[in-house]
């Protein structure tokens, strides 16, 4: 492709586009008038796109839900040929520090055998970084980094040769602090890459995580010993409480204790499948849920047990992936179907003192066990509103649910202890890493 595009007779140039700013919204991002992407998440990056060569106003508009209003602007923006341009969205939303980041290389192939790279530092609420890139296993010292750099500057580009490498991130000049291992990780010849440290949104303890962009697809590089992250939630009503056992370890409860209606906090995991029972806390020899769930590196779960305990044995678990991103523009809210009373739901989320006779459900025929997924929503005071499938009467939950921009909030419809009316919410706040 580079070679493909590398001379004059082709009037094109390169653009790529990153989105890295961590508590931003989903964006569309504008070439002059023309659409270039719509709904462009945290994390994602596009490959380069052949464009003319010439003179744009980039734009970048915010999808919130008061609308779409721009962010950032690059006005006549000068797009030369022969040259790639990698766009970068850095900063946060909240402290208005969120821009963009230009940079231009000239299109040149890489040497035969060789890797280029190019690192960004792109993690607002990182502290100034040391990055090293050697041979799996080496010993770090000042002198063997890559280079020291602080938010919003870049290092390179530079190439090496071909094979597998360690690439580590520790505090700036102290090689002992490591704050990102990237384990062993193969490095192929020609291979063009553009890493961004960004801002890790993962389970697990390191601050940052890896984009590397290749110029046509992007991934995401986790440190080596990210876990998964893991919580369970006691949602049936009729059972006792209950411990939480991973391979049969009945003396070290992975939860314990578990009551009802609760979430308990996370425990991390070492990626992998495990076997996982739910046994009464009493005894421990009343096995109501036995499964082999797999947990992926640094995804967060939670691991519902919901129904009625019949013939000593409840469903199977839900298993819903976490996401407790904040968004600065919006708060993100999850409603969870629990009730095993309540059968088919419409949901009604609407602002106080509406009339649920004159709207639409907002989430209609909601079946036991579904979810919503997360829903943005603007800062205010809404009314919950829950009844049976297609009727607007009776009213069987109404609750008050007041959200912030930045919250993440789920709420869970559940029956009352023992199981059946008055069914009520479990109104868990994300943020709170505690238990709810």
């Amino acid at each position: 492709m580079l070679a493909a595009c590398g001379s004059d007779d082709t009037p094109q140039t390169q653009l790529r586009v990153i989105h890295a700013s961590p508590d931003a919204p989903k964006v569309n991002v504008l070439l002059d008038a023309d659409v270039l992407l719509t709904g462009f998440d945290y994390k994602d990056g596009t490959g380069f796109t052949n464009v003319d060569r010439g003179t744009y106003d980039v734009t970048v508009d915010a999808i919130t839900p008061a609308g779409t209003p721009t962010v950032i602007t690059l006005a006549g923006a000068t797009l030369d040929a022969d040259t790639s341009y990698s766009v970068l969205a850095i900063g946060k939303v909240a402290n208005s520090t969120l821009r963009a980041l230009v940079l231009d290389n000239p299109r040149t192939a890489v040497t035969a055998g060789q890797v280029r790279a190019q690192v960004v530092h792109a993690a607002p609420d990182a502290p100034p970084v040391s990055v090293y890139v050697t041979a799996p296993g080496a010993t770090l010292t000042v002198d063997n980094a890559l280079g020291t750099f602080a938010f919003g500057d870049e290092l390179g580009p530079v190439e090496v040769p071909a094979g597998n490498y360690q690439i580590r991130v520790t505090l700036a000049n102290q090689p002992a602090q490591v704050v990102f291992d990237s384990g062993t990780v193969a490095l192929a010849a020609g291979a063009d890459l553009l890493v961004a440290a960004v801002a890790n949104t993962n389970a697990g303890t390191s601050p940052i995580s890896l984009l590397v962009n290749d110029g046509t697809a992007q991934s995401e590089l986790l440190d080596v010993d990210s876990p998964a992250d893991v919580r369970a939630g006691h949602l049936s009503p009729n059972a006792p409480a209950v411990d939480v056992i991973v391979e049969d370890n009945l003396a070290s409860p992975l939860f314990n204790a578990a009551t009802y209606p609760g979430l308990t906090d996370y425990a991390s995991v070492a990626p992998g499948t495990y076997n996982i029972k739910v046994v009464d806390d009493d005894t421990q020899a009343l096995t109501v849920i036995d499964v082999d769930p797999t947990f992926v590196k640094g995804v967060r779960y939670s691991l519902l047990a919901v129904g009625l305990l019949a013939n000593n044995a409840l469903p199977a678990p839900l298993v819903l992936t976490d996401d407790p991103r904040s968004i600065a523009t919006e708060a993100r809210v999850r409603i969870i179907h629990a009730s095993p009373a309540a059968g088919n739901v419409d949901i009604y989320v609407a602002a106080q003192n509406t009339n649920i006779n004159n709207v639409n459900p907002s989430f209609g025929n909601v079946p036991f066990r579904a979810d919503t997924g997360y829903v943005s929503l603007a800062a205010g005071t809404y009314e919950v509103s829950v009844t049976p499938a297609n009727a607007k009467t009776p009213v069987a939950i109404f609750a008050t649910l007041q959200v912030a921009n930045g919250d993440v909030v789920t709420v869970i419809a559940r029956d009352a202890t023992g199981g059946g009316a008055p069914l009520g919410l479990l109104v868990k706040d994300e943020l709170d890493t505690g238990p709810g």
